[in-house]
């Protein structure tokens, strides 16, 4: 049995459990393993986040919350600027998730790091820091109880055509701030229900429209309102995830199981589920590109050499990216970026996917653009289920002028947790995206924080170098 009226009775408190346990949880709950992938989440966010304060996107909107002359409590990273914690996440938050950069979970179908990460930073440094150990506690209490929440959605929420960085996102939100906070059982879970009150976000925005990343920053003021309101002993919605009529789950998804809410809390990690992206694209072009390439480099091949692409691909990734490419209709550089058509393009073209592929300049190049139009995108039946497992597989077929025919299938995106990047692979991105944006010095400095994330004294000690003047 699958919908909130079936299951009313068994999961009543599915709120309620999810608040007892991240107010409850502590360091020492945490598995060393945990501890280690918090780290490298932060790591990895963070770069996103410097790199993200260089576009126009986020200094529009860093413009815009400067008129509004806030409290200069938190840093905004990368900019020199200072203002409100809530408008700080705003900003941070937006700059992680405005490059497609950011770290997912792809069953779940959220970034949990570019909320969790800004909000805590946010949060502590406005209370005068936190100890390393209490930051990675209140991310790891934001990403499983986000995370489980998206699990339950099992894509409905999506194919509905809600975004779950901004709707999702904001239960990610709220319990990294309430656990900063301290905020106990009973205020845990009316943040928690003014967190979802909240929740917003369109996928149109995919065809290129700013407010994407705009909505990663909405989520994560939202759960520090929802945090401090909550604190203050503001009410909201006490069942908010399984309340049968006006939940956020009967009202966003329909028809849903609630067993991943709270199965197996606290003894699995969805944290370790968590992967890191290799490339600024989404996560079915990434996979779609990366078995083009391996085809082109068995074979040999040039893009002169390829007659047809076809992607085989899921019903969600046919929708997210595997939508008609017109150069007449997209926005702005996310249309490429979350285009598979486009994204094979540049793959055959230039043979390689950085962010100098996905520029204002190459969206509309007549090369490109060419080519898109010999790659077509198929549903394949066999990706869909799972609970989302293989959501962003991709069967590629190519059919080469000469008559041959070559196909290969990726299941695992590149940098999933079943096929992850190193180590040395996450710090050289976060050196190469904090260094368009800051000193390497200070990159480095930043990197080395975070390494002994768990024996910092102070966060201030970070957010200070985060928010250090630009190169």
């Amino acid at each position: 049995m699958s919908t909130s009226k079936s299951n009313e009775t068994d999961h009543i408190a599915a709120t309620r459990e999810l608040a007892a346990w991240a107010s409850a949880l502590r360091f020492a709950d945490l598995p060393a393993e945990v501890v280690a992938k918090a780290r490298t989440c932060m790591l990895d966010t963070l770069g996103c986040c410097l790199f993200g304060s260089t576009l126009a996107s986020v200094q529009k909107l860093a413009a815009m919350v400067a008129t509004e002359d806030c409290a200069a409590q938190s840093a905004v990273f990368g900019l020199p600027m200072r203002t409100s914690a809530s408008h700080a996440a705003l900003i941070n938050a937006s700059s992680a998730h405005a490059f497609q950069l950011d770290e997912i979970h792809i069953e779940a179908t959220l970034h949990p790091g570019s909320l969790a990460v800004p909000v805590a930073l946010a949060v502590a440094e406005a209370d005068g820091g936190a100890t390393g150990r209490d930051l990675i506690t209140a991310l790891v209490a934001g990403y499983e109880v986000g995370l489980r929440v998206g699990l339950s959605t099992k894509g409905g929420m999506f194919a509905r055509g809600y975004h779950n960085q901004g709707t999702t996102g904001a239960f990610v939100a709220g319990a990294t701030a309430a656990r900063l906070l301290q905020l106990n059982e009973l205020q845990t879970q009316h943040a928690l229900g003014l967190a979802g009150s909240q929740a917003a976000g369109l996928m149109a925005v995919q065809e290129g429209a700013m407010a994407k990343g705009f909505h990663s920053g909405r989520a994560a003021q939202s759960g520090i309102y929802a945090a401090r309101l909550a604190k203050l002993g503001y009410t909201g919605i006490p069942d908010v995830l399984e309340a049968p009529y006006g939940g956020f789950l009967s009202s966003l998804v329909g028809d849903y199981p609630l067993a991943p809410l709270t199965a197996d809390l606290g003894t699995r990690w969805e944290i370790l589920k968590v992967g890191f992206k290799p490339a600024p694209a989404s996560n079915g072009s990434i996979t779609a590109m990366a078995a083009l390439d391996a085809i082109m480099t068995k074979h040999k091949l040039s893009a002169g050499d390829i007659k047809r692409v076809t992607a085989h691909v899921s019903t969600n990734t046919l929708h997210h990216c595997g939508w008609e490419y017109d150069p007449a209709k997209i926005q702005g550089v996310l249309a490429a970026q979350m285009n598979l058509r486009y994204g094979m393009a540049v793959i055959a073209l230039e043979r390689k996917a950085t962010a100098a592929q996905f520029t204002e300049a190459k969206m509309r190049d007549p090369v490109i653009l060419e080519f898109v139009r010999r790659v077509a995108v198929e549903l394949d039946p066999k990706f869909d289920g799972s609970g989302g497992k293989y959501r962003v597989a991709c069967r590629a077929v190519v059919e080469c002028n000469n008559g041959a025919r070559h196909e290969t299938e990726i299941l695992y995106r590149k940098g999933s947790h079943e096929d992850p990047m190193t180590d040395q692979e996450i710090n050289d991105k976060f050196m190469d995206l904090a260094g368009k944006s800051i000193a390497s010095a200070t990159a480095k400095r930043i990197a080395d924080t975070v390494a002994k994330l768990d024996s910092l004294e102070n966060s201030n000690a970070l957010t200070d170098l985060l928010g250090a003047a630009k190169k």
